[in-house]
């Protein structure tokens, strides 16, 4: 196993608990090569555990294991299967999860979802693209997929300057796939549909929303294949479910359909122009949803989507009347909790409107959090009452 030497910062990041070395605190390569598992040792030489090398990205090493070990078969092996393990005690009334969130599963820049029979990947840096195939085999031992997809389409394989593909690595692959999501019947395109196939990280957020409306019109905005609107529709008289993207308004008008639900009205429509529309209008709702992609995929961009998200919810708690509801969502790992509750603070009072924090939720269970790797932690759900 070739060598990596860091230096004593990157020694103390990773007895803080952290997996990642930056480039920057390299001391000596001693000839690694490009995503091969290497021995991390610190300035004196001491080992500090065992790493995938990346030779394109800044992030140059993300530690796999604190031994050092060979990464192979039974590696895989051991973490894909505590993984499920840990899917087992928190996934309910669902056969679409995540079975694997990268280092919050200690298996760095690999994420695995499930979708009923079928799999789907992606390896994200340079190690977990090399071992693709030994983890595609791990998976197949372990779950006997019908099928197993590789997404791997995503742009931040392109710091580690591989290639943006989606291939099949195991079976055959339908065009979709029907699964269960909270005893809802839903349907996920592996090949195409957004992320993996289905945005899973709300599923637990889903029955949240649901046990607060009551009654009258709910507003989905963003919906996209139309989970939030789905949770709501059976404790609303009417819910408006509104997206940009035709092809996922496709999908949540079949969702609907599939489950027998007939109180969702779909609009393809930009939500910004579209609340600004409805404001004028004078349109009060019962709940409003907002579940936006993320506005800051990066620190230099922060600004602009704090200005973003403070816009998007003054636009949107003008339509609420006391007793309505706002259910706010960030996914921008870059904009913390609290900065995301001053910008709705701002937003509450530009509006003249009184918020109650009734819940602050995050991401599901099946995409944990470790506590000393904040980058796990991504996603922001607060669910507010105007007093």
């Amino acid at each position: 196993m070739n060598e990596v030497r860091v230096n004593q910062k990157a020694a103390g990041r990773v007895a803080s608990g952290h997996p990642w070395i930056f480039a920057s605190d390299l001391e000596d390569r001693h000839g690694a090569q490009p995503g091969e598992a290497v021995r991390v040792t610190d300035p004196h030489g001491r080992p500090l555990g065992t790493a995938h090398y990346s030779l394109a990205s800044q992030i140059a090493l993300r530690m796999l294991s604190p031994q050092v070990e060979e990464i192979g078969r039974d590696f895989f092996l051991a973490r894909l299967r505590a993984a499920e393990a840990h899917r087992r005690t928190v996934v309910r009334d669902s056969d679409a999860y995540r079975v694997v969130h990268g280092e919050a599963d200690l298996l760095p820049a690999l994420v695995v979802d499930r979708y009923a029979d079928y799999l789907v990947m992606q390896t994200l840096n340079q190690g977990m693209d090399a071992a693709r195939r030994e983890i595609a085999a791990c998976l197949e031992e372990i779950f006997h997929p019908r099928g197993i997809v590789a997404r791997n389409d995503v742009a931040v394989r392109a710091k580690e300057q591989l290639p943006l593909e989606s291939a099949v690595m195991a079976g055959d692959i339908p065009e979709t796939v029907a699964v269960e999501i909270n005893g809802f019947r839903m349907t996920a395109d592996l090949l195409r549909g957004q992320k993996t196939g289905i945005f899973l990280d709300q599923r637990e957020n889903y029955r949240a929303a649901a046990r607060y409306a009551r009654g009258g019109t709910a507003l989905d905005c963003f919906t996209s294949t139309g989970g939030f609107a789905l949770h709501l529709a059976a404790h609303s008289e009417r819910v408006e479910a509104v997206d940009s993207s035709a092809a996922a308004l496709a999908t949540a008008r079949a969702n609907a359909a599939a489950n027998g639900i007939a109180n969702i009205a779909f609009e393809e429509a930009d939500v910004f122009h579209l609340l600004a529309g409805y404001a004028s209008a004078r349109r009060r709702f019962s709940m409003v949803v907002l579940d936006p992609p993320a506005f800051a995929k990066s620190r230099k961009n922060l600004d602009a989507a704090a200005s973003g998200y403070k816009e998007i919810n003054l636009k949107a708690l003008r339509l609420l009347a006391p007793g309505g509801i706002l259910v706010t969502c960030s996914c921008s790992h870059h904009l913390s909790e609290a900065h995301f509750l001053e910008l709705l603070a701002q937003a509450a009072l530009d509006a003249r409107r009184t918020l109650r924090v009734l819940e602050r939720r995050t991401q599901a269970q099946d995409h944990p959090i470790l506590l000393t790797v904040p980058e796990t932690h991504y996603l922001k759900c607060l669910i507010l009452e105007v007093v």
